[in-house]
């Protein structure tokens, strides 16, 4: 890769990385007397994990004036289709690949060439096929585990912050060639995240 190509493509990763959080929509919050992690999150519709997660706090403790970021909003519904999407997909896989599964539904849903609802991207049909494989052969429909959810909330958390993948796969159970033409950013386990 030459110079030129090389400084091209830097600006344009920094560029990207900048506006993400943009592009996901995250807000901010200044604290004012007597509120606490828990107020917040009933009044912004967030669970107060998630926003502790954004925040990298664990504890409880707030002062007033201090800003804080706000996560998107996610409903309790799409929450827990994400969770079953995440069991049927991810079973098995480590718990930072079932974080990246979910990840890839919600870049999906804030990217413009997707649907924009969780439910509309994971039941998406292109070309007569589901986008999900666990759609079509309605291991969609099975329960999840408390994991399941903890990655999703972790996914929700920390969304547009990520590296923006909107595709995973296995190699070894991939039935399309055409998803081996994507940029590979990272693998976990048995799946390859790509853009």
């Amino acid at each position: 890769m030459n110079k030129l190509n090389k400084i091209l493509l830097t600006a344009t990763l920094s560029l990207s990385l900048a506006l993400m959080p943009a592009i996901a929509g995250a807000a901010s919050y200044t604290i004012e007397p007597g509120d606490t992690f828990q107020s917040i999150a009933k009044e912004h519709g967030v669970t107060m994990k998630n926003l502790q997660i954004a925040n990298n706090r664990s504890g409880f403790n707030l002062m007033a004036g201090e800003t804080i970021d706000i996560p998107n909003s996610v409903s309790h519904a799409d929450r827990e289709l994400m969770a079953k999407l995440v069991n049927a997909e991810a079973k098995g896989e480590p718990y930072a690949g079932k974080v990246a599964v979910a990840t890839v539904v919600l870049n999906r849903v804030d990217a413009n060439e997707f649907p924009d609802t969780v439910r509309d991207v994971i039941y998406e049909r292109t070309g007569g096929y589901y986008a999900f494989s666990p759609v079509l052969d309605g291991t969609i429909n099975e329960e999840y585990t408390e994991e399941d959810m903890a990655a999703v909330e972790e996914a929700i958390a920390f969304r547009g912050q990520g590296n923006g993948t909107l595709y995973f796969y296995n190699p070894d159970k991939a039935e399309s060639s055409w998803v081996f033409s994507r940029e590979t950013i990272l693998t976990i386990g048995d799946h390859r995240f790509a853009k």
